[in-house]
């Protein structure tokens, strides 16, 4: 007999989140001077290095921004890229909460998320705004948010899976897992977890519902 999915786990950000893809569209966003130089491959590279640290817990928030800065050969000063990380994630998946707030109701399984992220992006679950930041409510459905930076470690790394069939009391094929990177769902299901691979480019609640709907965890709606 199949094992039954006891638990559902979502990423946050390209399922539930809308944000940034790149420091261009960040800097288009918000009216941000976008400089050609810090496309450079050493620059990427720095930044991508910093932020790895920065969403496993390794560097606080204050530290993290003038490094930032740094990491950009100072193209952009430290108001300036602190400006473009709070305007990184910035809305949530059209139908995204309505199809939550179903799941919740069915209660044919417990819920998750599993979400590489840091300190300034996860304090904006909550509801209204914030500082003129629009906070995420629809994540607070969810009964169990974990969280990388608090975690430190991140996905795809096998060992924060691990961490989290404990603290959850679930493991392998007890989990449906959805996420948008590939990456992220190929290292998920080396651990006998069920995965759905997301594409954050359309319409996230529909794909997520059909998968829902595939294992009868949905009610009416």
């Amino acid at each position: 007999m199949p094992t039954p999915i006891r638990l559902i786990c979502f990423d946050l950000g390209g399922v539930i989140i809308k944000h940034h893809r790149s420091w261009a569209e960040a800097c288009a966003a918000t009216g941000t001077p976008y400089h050609d130089a810090v496309a450079a491959p050493e620059l990427v590279q720095r930044r991508r290095d910093l932020a790895k640290l920065h969403h496993t817990g390794k560097i606080a928030c204050n530290d993290f921004f003038p490094a930032l800065a740094a990491a950009t050969n100072h193209l952009y000063s430290e108001s300036q890229v602190r400006l473009l990380h709070n305007a990184w994630v910035y809305a949530e998946y059209e139908g995204i909460d309505a199809l939550l707030q179903r799941l919740v109701s069915a209660n044919r399984a417990d819920t998750a998320i599993l979400s590489n992220t840091n300190a300034t992006h996860w304090s904006r679950l909550g509801r209204g705004q914030r500082d003129g930041l629009p906070l995420f409510s629809a994540p607070l459905r969810l009964n169990n948010r974990h969280a990388s930076h608090i975690l430190g470690l991140a996905k795809p790394d096998p060992a924060i899976y691990r961490v989290f069939e404990a603290q959850v009391g679930f493991r392998g094929a007890e989990i449906l897992f959805f996420d948008d990177l590939a990456e992220n769902i190929a290292a998920a299901r080396q651990l006998g977890w069920r995965c759905q691979l997301i594409d954050h480019t359309k319409n996230t609640a529909e794909q997520v519902e059909l998968a829902l709907n595939s294992h009868h965890l949905l009610s009416e709606p």
